[in-house]
């Protein structure tokens, strides 16, 4: 009884993000290439890949955004290699989408300048 109690309080003041629970994401549903499973893998323990797979960024930008997570949300930093595989698969399986977005969006995982 006492552990529920505790468990409910601490439910109560927890923040969002640390309450979040984030579905595992199956590799077989993403475009098959080199480094897909080390990509869905290691996106996916912070949060949904679909919503990476969306993105659809250059090179460039998926290498900004991983350095900004790194800085800004305590992602841990990855070893060089591992770095280079998961950004060679983001590059290839989600590039830069045509023109004709949304007007207004933006991508809530690009640095602010």
């Amino acid at each position: 009884m006492r552990l529920s109690v505790l468990l409910l309080g601490v439910g109560l003041f927890a923040s969002p993000a640390s309450a979040q629970v984030v579905a595992p994401s199956d590799p077989a549903d993403y475009p098959a290439a080199p480094g897909r499973e080390e990509a869905v893998a290691f996106c996916g323990a912070c949060h949904s890949f679909r919503l990476v797979a969306a993105q659809g960024l250059t090179r460039l930008q998926w290498d900004e955004t991983m350095k900004w997570m790194v800085q800004r949300h305590n992602m841990p930093e990855l070893h060089p290699q591992d770095h280079d595989i998961i950004l060679d698969y983001l590059e290839r399986a989600f590039p830069p989408k045509a023109s004709g977005g949304r007007p207004g969006w933006t991508n809530p995982f690009a640095p602010h300048q």
